[in-house]
């Protein structure tokens, strides 16, 4: 059984990540932006240099125009077939569950049952006095 130290020792660390820099606190999203930027950068450039040679063997004009919309097509098109596709199923499910959809509020209770009554069974005197620390601390009005 979990003491009421341990639940204690894990509310402040949930409670120093709330406290730390905008950097720490979202990394993992920092880290897919510059990996986002520097692909992106880097299939600009690229695309650059295959337009350049594209139209000097056709004996057309380097137009900046030209390349944009070129790559743009390309850039929506990836993202549509790919990028957009996996957002949805990731982005749309994430979120779905955050903002407790059905399902997901189903399985949370069901859990939350489940923790309870293991507490109710294993410390029947403490049992209620710690879920409603417990609840308090994270919010939870049952």
């Amino acid at each position: 059984m979990a003491s009421s130290v341990e639940l204690t020792g894990r509310a402040e660390e949930r409670s120093s990540l709330r406290d730390a820099s905008i950097w720490r606190r979202y990394a993992y999203a920092w880290i897919t932006a510059a990996f986002f930027f520097i692909t992106i950068a880097g299939h600009w450039i690229f695309g650059w240099f295959a337009y350049v040679d594209q139209q000097r063997q056709q004996g057309a004009p380097v137009e900046v125009s030209g390349y944009v919309v070129e790559m743009s097509r390309d850039t929506f098109e990836n993202w549509q077939s790919e990028f957009l596709q996996l957002l949805w199923q990731v982005g749309g499910l994430a979120f779905l569950l955050y903002v407790g959809s059905p399902q997901s509020a189903e399985g949370d209770q069901r859990v939350e049952a489940k923790v309870d009554a293991l507490l109710r069974i294993l410390d029947p005197k403490e049992a209620e006095r710690l879920i409603g620390d417990i609840d308090r601390r994270f919010d939870r009005h049952q």
